[in-house]
């Protein structure tokens, strides 16, 4: 490197050097050799090989076992708030390329590393965007990065009127940031008074309560598989599990199922579910039960009747980690073996996994071997992802996580 870099250097091993030339954005601690004093935590660093040879610049996480994030590749790239700006806007053009306009409404406007922005997650639910800060780097630049994002927003003709964050999650002490919630100050401008609005995703209107839903408030990346369940699901008895929202539950109705039955085992799901169907003027063909679906799958099979025809599992991440791989894996093989038993010959099955650490080779191995135990073929319709908002990196496995299956049963 022949001119001065302002950044503290870190030499990191020859893993390290061939995985960041493969297109990964991380640097573990343990593969760090030498690191130059002066650096703070949050604070940019170069990546160089064991040969002095520059491989990129990230942020540095003292904290996490992720101790470098890496944000640029390029040496002559400057870090200044024309950097920033540019970074958002290739993340919202993106979206409008590959989104129909109406989904802009309620989509992913920024997917971390998926957009070079390790760390940060953007939602968007109709005027309010919500965010989540996920490294230090971020929370160390959020002054700087949500403003710009508005700002880019509102030009582009946008109505934003408040910012939430939602950093009310645990792996923020993995970057040794504290958690909380709460609008994030727009100056000049009033902190807005509700945290609820409503969207709407296939022509369907939900409630979202951005404030205490899950995660940032709605799951985006399903919606193209909602289509995809309305589709089947006419004339069908529909058992949607672990239905949360009431989203794929939702879309079968809309798409003409005969009856639905939504689950979920949380009391207070089965409400909102509950409220986004008669939103919709969808209640008088639904009906809502709070149950666990390992229970509740068996009985069904014990009362010795089929009175499904279409069965939808959806469940929240059996595994965040992969030391709980295996277990998770019996579990997803529990409700799929449960459900084939279930369904008649001809019947149909959604099957999903949201966990990146379930494999799409795992998964189709659960998928195969619960088909086998349960006497049964499956036929399959199709085989898709998490919606293009939500963009996948080929050298970046972590960016690819939801499996999402239809089969007929035969």
């Amino acid at each position: 490197m022949k001119q001065e870099r302002p950044y503290a250097k870190y030499t990191v091993s020859r893993k390290a050097q061939i995985s960041i030339e493969g297109g990964h954005p991380w640097v573990y601690a343990d593969e760090i050799r030498q690191a130059e004093p002066g650096a703070e935590n949050g604070d940019l660093v170069d990546v160089v090989s064991e040969k002095g040879r520059y491989l990129g610049t990230g942020f540095l996480s003292e904290k996490s076992k992720i101790r470098i994030r890496l944000l640029s590749r390029n040496a002559n790239d400057r870090f200044d708030t024309a950097f920033w700006r540019r970074r958002l806007q290739w993340a919202w053009e993106y979206r409008k390329q590959v989104m129909p306009p109406q989904d802009l409404l309620c989509c992913r406007i920024v997917f971390g590393e998926a957009d070079e922005l390790p760390g940060l997650t953007v939602d968007r639910f109709g005027p309010y965007l919500v965010t989540q800060t996920l490294s230090v780097g971020i929370e160390r630049r959020k002054h700087l990065l949500f403003p710009l994002l508005v700002e880019l927003l509102r030009q582009d003709g946008q109505e934003i009127i408040g910012l939430y964050e939602r950093n009310d999650v645990a792996l923020r002490e993995k970057e040794g940031l504290a958690e909380g919630k709460g609008f994030f100050p727009l100056e000049g401008e009033p902190i807005p008074q509700q945290t609820t609005t409503r969207i709407v995703e296939n022509g369907i209107t939900y409630l979202v309560d951005f404030e205490n839903g899950q995660k940032t408030g709605f799951f985006l990346d399903q919606k193209y598989n909602r289509q995809a369940v309305a589709r089947l699901a006419r004339g069908r008895r529909v058992l949607d599990c672990f239905t949360l929202t009431g989203s794929f539950a939702l879309n079968a109705a809309a798409g003409g199922a005969e009856r639905v039955t939504a689950v979920d085992v949380s009391e207070s799901a089965v409400e909102l579910a509950r409220a986004n169907a008669a939103l919709n003027g969808l209640d008088d063909r639904m009906e809502f039960i709070a149950a666990d679906v390992f229970d509740l799958l068996p009985k069904l099979a014990q009362e010795g009747k089929q009175p499904y025809d279409f069965i939808i599992l959806d469940p929240p991440a059996f595994t965040k980690s992969r030391r709980t791989v295996d277990s998770a894996m019996r579990g997803y093989k529990e409700i799929n073996y449960r459900a084939m038993k279930l369904l008649p010959r001809g019947g149909y099955l959604a099957s999903c996994s949201c966990s990146h650490f379930a494999t799409e080779a795992l998964f189709v191995k659960m998928l195969h071997a619960a088909a086998r135990d349960a006497g049964v073929q499956l036929r399959q319709i199709e085989a898709r992802q998490q919606a293009a908002d939500h963009p996948i990196l080929w050298n970046v496995e972590e960016t690819n996580y939801l499996k999402f299956y239809l089969f007929q049963v035969i």
